[in-house]
This record gives structure tokens, sequence and C-alpha cells, in this order.
């Protein structure tokens, strides 16, 4: 009898645990280094080259990244990588993947791990500057994403590695033959594509498939350049090898047309636009015959985001579950407050003409303290929204709300670019419940709400899931224990995140994995135990020991 050859990594324990979020209070340590990185990064124009493998490229196509809220401060300097570069990028990705596939579990996890310390330490605060002055993201908004749900992602998902790791096939008699299985990378290349609005997707969209072997391209969004390369430059510090993730600032069609037309596409790990992503999958679909795989295709979209109000509610919990919701971050969301991170921000709230009056005039009275400016003040509720394209798109939802005769602007409503990108936080009602700002993605600091008759409540709840293709988060507020039991039912499709008496912002990695359904993405839950292995392919391996004598049964010589 032979022993085995296949060798299984030994990996060591540790506790699954989310990281703490600090509290930046007045005088403490925290608040002092982060104002002091706040100064260190607006002192400066960070110049971000093009990365492939090890080589640093400055091309000819100069861009800039400004601050949102001061739009005429530059923040970095970048290059857009042409399509020779991308191809050259793909070369480089497709023929390191076969190398660092040959890195064992047990050391890339070590890397991880190592990573997420110097995240939470020596550079939390330079993560958190860069996210802040970049994406104009308020302290908290900034800890609980460049700072926590980041170390999260990097840390966690080592975890659920080390734990799939951990099963093997059954093996009947292991002195005859010995079943494992092995996850290996896959070969060629992932395109990791990610947006403005969390710094922390952009490190999971790149970095988790490289955890897992894969070789990966990483397109930033231009309005996220700073923190991101952060990001890359942590990875390599902590031991990513060169080539492994490269980083390929590029205009999104040659970025797309390129990566698509290689047959060493082997997955595009994406979030953003519903007509991007379609736009992927159709070029995926065109040139199917020529991969060397079938592509695997993860996109987390859009969201039309709701809460629904039973007339039992708790009309107080409604009011401060719905501000937070619709406004921190301005509405730009996957983020929220407190411990809690990802689920896109509440745009269309269903309400019982029975606590409209209270549900009314708590919002109102709220919204009109909210304070909006720059980042570096902290008494700031929210800032500014990305950029001169979110700005306009946001402010024509706004205009049609102030011409349109089924709308009415309760509160807010103002919009000035010329210092940054400010809007104020805008509740709006209607009574046409499928007007297109009740259906459509905003992706702003705009709250429309629908007024319905208590004696109506079976047609407002169909409203929910018939009115949008979107199913990203919902939430349902009720004191009425069999409503919340029939809920459960009735809006089971209208959400991939659903929530009960809680705001529709509050997914924590570890805690509620996320991602949603119809046409806000493929749900593979980011956050949860299943998406490691979406960017692994599994190989199952027999080993015998005992040498094959025959070629019958013993039956057909009876």
């Amino acid at each position: 009898m032979s022993s085995s050859v296949v060798q299984h990594p030994k990996l060591g324990e540790f506790p699954l645990e989310n990281e703490p979020v600090l509290a930046y209070r007045k005088g403490s340590k925290e608040r002092k280094e982060l104002e002091s990185a706040l100064k260190k990064a607006a002192a400066k124009m960070e110049d971000v080259p093009i990365i492939i493998g090890s080589e640093e490229i400055r091309s000819k196509q100069v861009r800039h990244q400004v601050m949102p809220h001061n739009h005429k401060h530059k923040l970095a300097q970048f290059y857009y990588a042409d399509q020779k570069l991308v191809q050259k990028a793909i070369k480089t990705a497709t023929e390191t993947q076969v190398k660092w596939d040959r890195t064992p579990l047990d050391e890339r996890i070590r890397i991880w791990q190592k990573a997420a310390d110097l995240m939470a330490g020596p550079y939390r605060q330079e993560l958190n500057a860069a996210t802040m002055l970049g994406q104009a993201k308020t302290v908290i908004q900034a800890e609980i994403d460049s700072a926590a749900e980041l170390i999260d992602f990097i840390r966690m998902n080592t975890y659920y590695l080390k734990e799939a790791a951990k099963y093997q096939p059954i093996s009947e008699d292991a002195k005859v033959t010995k079943n494992s299985m092995r996850f290996r990378g896959i070969d060629g290349f992932i395109a990791a594509v990610s947006p403005f609005n969390f710094t922390a997707i952009g490190g999971n969209l790149a970095y988790t498939p490289a955890l897992m072997g894969n070789g990966v391209l990483w397109k930033p969004s231009d309005t996220a350049l700073l923190s991101n390369y952060v990001i890359f430059k942590i990875m390599r510090e902590a031991g990513v090898p060169p080539g492994v993730v490269n980083f390929v600032p590029t205009d999104g069609p040659v970025f797309g047309d390129t990566i698509t037309a290689s047959p060493h596409l082997a997955g595009i790990n994406f979030t953003g636009s519903v007509p991007t992503f379609n736009r992927l999958w159709r070029q995926v679909g065109e040139n199917i015959n020529s991969y060397n795989n079938f592509p695997r295709l993860i996109g987390e979209c859009g969201g039309k985001n709701y809460h629904f109000v039973h007339p039992s509610a708790d009309a107080e919990s409604v009011v401060n579950g719905t501000i937070r919701s619709a406004f921190e971050f301005c509405g730009q969301k996957c983020s929220a407050c407190s411990r809690m991170y990802k689920c896109s921000a509440c745009s269309r709230m269903y309400v019982p003409e029975s606590l409209w009056p209270k549900v009314k005039d708590g919002l109102l009275m709220i919204r009109d303290t909210l304070k909006v400016g720059d980042v570096t003040d902290f008494s700031n509720f929210t800032s500014a929204v990305i950029d001169d394209k979110a700005f306009a798109r946001i402010k024509s939802y706004i205009e049609h709300a102030r011409s349109s005769k089924n709308l009415t602007i309760l509160g807010g409503g103002k919009c000035d670019d010329s210092k940054g990108y400010f809007i104020e936080p805008t509740i709006v009602q209607t009574t046409d419940p499928n007007d297109r700002i009740m259906t459509e993605e905003i992706f702003g600091p705009v709250l429309t709400i629908y007024v319905y008759k208590d004696k109506d409540l079976e047609s407002a709840m169909k409203l929910v899931g018939g009115s949008t293709r979107f199913a990203l988060t919902g939430a349902v507020f009720a004191q009425d224990e069999a409503f919340l039991k029939r809920a459960l039912d009735e809006f089971k499709m209208t959400a991939g995140n659903f929530y009960l008496n809680d705001k529709s912002t509050g997914s924590v990695v570890g805690q509620q994995p996320f991602g949603g359904g119809r046409m806000s993405g493929t749900n593979d839950k980011a956050g949860g135990p299943h998406y490691v292995l979406r960017w692994a392919t599994p190989q199952s391996i027999k080993e015998t020991f005992v040498p094959l004598k025959d070629i019958d049964y013993p039956y057909m010589r009876e």
C-alpha cells in the first residue's frame, strides 16, 4: 500500500469576529489620527499609475479624481490604459495565475490575515481619509466601509475558505482507495469591475477571486481611485505577488470590449449599473464559443429599495430608520450607520393613511435638522453626491417632482454644484405609485412616499413587487405578528435582503450576506460562505493503493 501523494493544508484556527467600529469621539486617539491623515491626504495630489505585474505605467490619457464636496480640489492624478495595455494585463494575469494557483492555501491565508492586520492598524486612517475625501463619506460612513467592512471581507473570506477545505469525500476503505477534493483557481483571468460607493466592495471584488488562486484585472472606479489604490498597495505589502491583481484604470467600454474578446476570460466580478452588466453579459454570450471556460458572471446592480409600513407599526422607528436609510451617504448606498454595512438606500416607502400624519411630521422635523457639507466637519450628517453626472441625474428627478401634478416636494429639493455637488435630502409624496420616481433607481438623497388607505392594504402590498424589476433590499414595519409572518411569504421575491422592523440598510459581513435578485443582481451573497466558492473550480481526486489484478467480476466466474 502506498501513502497518499495529495497534501492537504494544515490550516490554523482563528475566530470569526467582526472588526470593531471606532467611535471617533472628540479627543480620542483614532480621531486625532484621522484628522492628521485627512490633512496629509488633502495637502498633495497622489500620482497613481497603471500597474501590470511589477511595472508601473503612465499613459498619455491623464485623468484626475476630485473631491466631490470641493470639485476644484484634485486629490489624485491617474492614467487610462488603452486596449493594448488591457491586453498586456490579461496576458500577465493569465500567466501569473498558473504559478499563483500552486501557492498553498495556508500561505494565501497568511497573506490575507497580514493584510487585514495592516488595514486594522497602521493603514486604517489612510484608508478612511482617502474614502472621505475622494468619495465624500462622513467619518462613520468611511469607518464602517473602508475600515470595518473591508477588514471583515479580507478576514472572513479566509475563514470561509478554511472551513470549505475541511470537507473531504467519503473513502469507504482508505487502505484501498482514498478520495479527496481540492480547490483550484480558474485558468485564465477574472475581471473585477468595482463601484465608487463602497471602498470595501473594490477590495472584495478584486481580492476574493485572487484568494482562490485566480489572476485578476481590477478596473477601479474613477471616483474611488485613491482609496482603491491604497488597498492595492496594502495587499502588495502583505505579500500578494506582482501580477496576481493588476490595477487597470481605463474607459469602461474599452475594458469591457477587450476582456470579453479574450479567450482567457474566466469570470467577471461586477458591481454597477444594469445596462453595463447587461452589455457585458450580451458580449459574453456573443463570444461564448471562443472561451476556454464558461465565464462566471457575478453582478450586483441596481435597487429600488422599499420600506413598507403596516398600520400597526411603531411610527418613531419608521421615521428614524427611514431617515438614516434614505439620506446617509446621500442615498448612494450600500452603506449605513452604526454597525451596519451594505444594502441599498430606501428610496420608496408605502405608508398607511392612519399613520401618515405622525410619520410625515417626524420625517420633516428630522430632515430639517440634517447638516450637509464638507466631510472634514464632523458635525455634518452627509456630504456631496459623487460627481457632475450623478448631480445632473438626481436633480432631474427633483425637477420632475417639481413639475409633475402627481408629485409634491414636502421637504428639501435644493441643488447647488457651485463648489461641491450638493443636493438637499429631499422628501416627495406621490399620488401615483407607478410614477417613475417610484420605480426607477435614483441613487441619491430622494425619498418618495405613497400613502395608501388602510382598507387598501392588499393592493398596496402588490405594488412592492409589481411596480419595479429591482429586488435588492426591503423592510417591513409592523407590530402585528400575524402580518409579519405573512409578509415573509408575500414579499419573498421582492428583496435579496429582507428586514423586519429595521431599516433597509443593515447587512453586516458574516451576519447578513448581501445580494439581490431580479434586475438587482445574481444574488451571490458577498459576506457569506458561498461567495468564495464561486471563484474556485474544485477537483475530485481518487488515489488507489492496491494494484488491479482482474478485468472481470466474481459473478462472471460462478
